[in-house]
């Protein structure tokens, strides 16, 4: 690994299927980690999904939510608290506030697209 410094100013900010923006800030060459920041609107609760084979770390920057993870209660979370989200767990987060919700998503090993599941019913 190289030192290196990512600025915030850089990214560009997706709206995804998964009813928030996301921009990834680091991803290693090697598939060790991504680290990514999600913004969720107020009122907004994400699409509940699960990831196999990775683990997710939040950590929250800003606003205030509550976040579902199956196996646990549902959650308050606010600024500085860290939800760890086991690989294979359904999870999703509601904004509650009234400003955006942001984290920092960090998985390990490195997130992929197809590693993704939503676990929301379909109209088929």
């Amino acid at each position: 690994m190289k030192p290196m410094i990512v600025k915030a100013s850089s990214l560009n900010m997706s709206f995804t299927s998964e009813r928030c923006f996301i921009a990834e800030n680091y991803g290693s060459n090697d598939n060790k980690v991504s680290i990514a920041i999600a913004t969720v609107k107020p009122g907004v609760t994400t699409v509940a999904h699960h990831l196999e084979g990775i683990e997710e770390i939040y950590i929250i920057t800003q606003g205030n939510g509550i976040i579902e993870i199956k196996g646990i209660e549902p959650t308050k979370v606010t600024v500085g608290d860290v939800i760890v989200i086991p690989d294979g767990s359904s999870q999703r987060i509601k904004n509650v506030g009234n400003c955006n919700l942001v984290f920092y998503c960090v998985c390990t090993p490195r997130f992929s697209q197809e590693k993704y599941f939503s676990d929301e019913p379909t109209d088929e």
